[in-house]
């Protein structure tokens, strides 16, 4: 039964917009343990990352025009360029800080899928992407631990 319990926690982290912002306090809920739960939820949000970056521009171009899934990549595309263009007018010479920071800062929409497709799309470099993301991944997990396990509730 625990080992379907980290399962879950993995799966949800390789979910779009839900991530480890999600995975984390679900490990809470269930009990699991902090820092398996924390690995696993960081391993399982990167899976992903190479595969977006070098695949996900790929097919949501091949598919923005196909009669059922044509408005849901189009969106898709849209998001990540206008993530991509904000971030990049915003960050200019800092534009793997800003990735790195639009990835760690745990919001809806601001995690590994979205910034690694925005990064995609800019055609950024893959290993500075990768690292970058890598960082924002770490860093979110750490701000959703310290919310989920109550770090929050001692400072202030």
């Amino acid at each position: 039964m625990m080992l379907f319990k980290y399962i879950i926690v993995c799966l949800v982290s390789m979910v779009p917009l839900i991530e480890l912002r999600g995975a984390i306090p679900i490990a809470v809920g269930l009990g699991l343990n902090k820092v398996i739960s924390f690995i696993i939820a960081i391993i399982s949000n990167m899976l992903p990352v190479p595969i977006i970056y070098l695949f996900a521009r790929k097919v949501l171009e091949w598919g923005k025009d196909k009669k059922y899934i044509g408005k849901f990549f189009t969106w898709c595309l849209l998001k990540g360029e206008k993530g991509g263009k904000k971030l990049e007018a915003k960050a200019g010479k800092g534009l793997y800080w800003a990735l790195f920071l639009f990835v760690g800062i745990p919001l809806p929409g601001t995690g590994a899928w979205t910034g690694t497709l925005a990064a995609s799309i800019l055609d950024l470099d893959f290993k500075k992407t990768v690292i970058a993301v890598m960082a924002g991944v770490l860093l979110a997990g750490a701000i959703m631990m310290a919310i989920s396990f109550g770090l929050f509730e001692v400072i202030f």
